[in-house]
């Protein structure tokens, strides 16, 4: 089955690993076989990981996109261990994207680390508010 992208004027999207930057108009590509790819607005970028699940997050883009991620796999490990240590209220994120990655669904692994980073901002907005010390609903 085919898929559908469209790109905005000058957004970019890595296609098996290239970083493919669009023109100055609307472009509507169709992607006729299995590959991987990664949206601009899915991309977090090394400069852009100031938090722990930001940097998880990239760690996840490298195991989708790299053909053999053992050592990124490891890392993601590493991260997810330290991450539940520091907020045990993370373990359920983190256990929802080792499944997917266990399942080999990399792109679903991606997005339930953006529920990672939400629940993240939830726990540095409630702890910079300073209000009471129960753990954010999420």
């Amino acid at each position: 089955m085919a898929l559908r992208i469209e790109l905005k004027p000058q957004e970019r999207l890595i296609i098996n690993g290239a970083l493919i930057r669009n023109g100055d108009r609307r472009s509507v590509f169709v992607i006729e076989n299995q590959c991987k790819f990664l949206r601009e607005s899915e991309i977090i970028t090394e400069t852009e990981a100031d938090t722990a699940a930001k940097r998880l997050c990239v760690t996840l883009q490298f195991i989708y996109l790299a053909d053999n991620p053992p050592e990124a796999e490891d890392l993601f490990v590493r991260q997810a261990t330290e991450i539940m240590k520091a907020s045990p209220s993370m373990g359920p994120y983190i256990l929802a994207i080792q499944d997917e990655l266990s399942a080999r669904q990399y792109h679903r692994a991606i997005k339930r680390g953006r529920e990672l980073i939400a629940y993240e901002r939830q726990l540095l907005d409630h702890l910079e508010t300073g209000r009471g010390t129960g753990a954010p609903q999420g």
